[in-house]
């Protein structure tokens, strides 16, 4: 990814990563304007797989700023460009308990709008202070030096 224009930040805190995918997203002209000049959000959005094909859903990207449309909806499901290989294997893992698809990062690549997804698996609490607990111990050894 060349240029990141939105992060999921909570996503690596809430989730365990498990596998990760690079995919495409069907957007409007308006939409990936909106995105590059710095809207949209990945907060609760999530991928969900329906008749073969694969749609981020709650993902927010508010009308741009120079568009005139009437009754847009910024949180329209978009459909997402994976290979059939891909949205099989994907299918597959989606079948064990506690495992979902959320999007990571949005971004630019070779001028084209970009996703990252991951395969992820929540985590527990005791896993989440673990997490908490690592990164201030990380934060006191860089400060010492």
């Amino acid at each position: 990814m060349q240029k990141i224009l939105l992060k999921n930040r909570k996503a690596t805190f809430d989730y365990e990563i498990l596998n990760k995918f690079e995919v495409g997203m069907v957007l409007r002209g308006h939409e990936a304007k909106s995105l590059r000049s710095g809207g949209g959000n990945l907060k609760g959005s999530f991928v969900s797989l329906l008749g073969g094909e694969a749609f981020i859903k709650n993902f927010h990207i508010p009308l741009y700023e120079k568009a005139t449309l009437e009754g847009y909806e910024p949180e329209r499901p978009r459909k997402l460009l994976l290979r059939k290989a891909e949205i099989l294997k994907l299918t597959s893992a989606l079948n064990t308990e506690g495992v979902a698809l959320i999007p990571l990062v949005c971004g630019l690549q070779s001028g084209k709008i970009k996703l990252v997804i991951a395969l992820a698996r929540g985590k527990k609490n005791y896993d989440k202070r673990h997490s908490i607990k690592n990164r201030e111990q990380d934060r006191s050894i860089r400060e010492q030096y």
